[in-house]
């Protein structure tokens, strides 16, 4: 799913990460910790194939990322950040409708996922006008529809009930039971101990297996 050997990447001349190997296998879910300004989100945008590195040899999904990356590539992967890929002029419908549309899907399936993270009677509200926990599970209904391979959370328990946290819990479940893999970063160490089969930190943009928890 994805093999990293000694991949550099700079932001704007400034090294972010360096050397740094990785890799994830079918079924793993792997967690990412670290200080603010680490690295993780960066390694989270090159796993996405938003960020090509400078040096090293890195593949996603079997694509090399030091060449074209692949016409639907980007399709297998979802990305979830901390802004939401949503319009906020339009309603949590219309923008699962166009989720839907991009992806060959019925309107139908779209109102499903909004339906089971927990937003139907709230599915003709702007976004704008949503809370911040609404918007999030809003996302993660997209993840619903869109069923990648490859997984990407970037703080995703933040700013959410208990509930929503278990439903990312069982959107994560639902990737690595058809196949596919996760890469997660947290802040929440004890969430993650349980969601992930190992825990690496950034660390001077390299990666180093995690101190336990006491």
């Amino acid at each position: 799913m994805i093999d990293f050997a000694g991949i550099g990447v700079k932001i704007h001349r400034t090294p972010v990460l360096r050397d740094l190997d990785l890799t994830v296998d079918p079924g793993q879910v792997v967690g990412i910790v670290g200080a603010n300004g680490a690295g993780k989100t960066t390694l989270l945008q090159v796993a996405a194939t938003l960020h090509r590195p400078a040096d090293g040899t890195a593949r996603v999904l079997g694509a090399d990322l030091r060449g074209t990356v692949p016409p639907g590539l980007r399709r297998s992967i979802c990305l979830v950040g901390h802004e939401a890929a949503l319009y906020p002029q339009l309603s949590l419908r219309e923008n699962l409708h166009f989720v839907a549309a991009v992806l060959g899907q019925s309107t139908r399936a779209a109102d499903d996922a909004l339906d089971t993270v927990g937003l139907g009677r709230a599915a003709d509200r702007r976004v704008r006008q949503c809370s911040q926990g609404m918007v999030r599970r809003a996302d993660l209904a997209r993840v619903l529809m869109v069923r990648p391979k490859l997984l990407l959370l970037d703080e995703p328990h933040a700013g959410l009930d208990p509930a929503a946290g278990d439903l990312v819990d069982f959107l994560v479940g639902e990737v690595r039971g058809h196949g596919g893999a996760a890469l997660v970063v947290s802040h929440d160490r004890a969430r993650l101990d349980l969601l992930a089969d190992r825990v690496l930190e950034t660390t001077e943009g390299e990666l180093v297996p995690a101190r336990r928890l006491p």
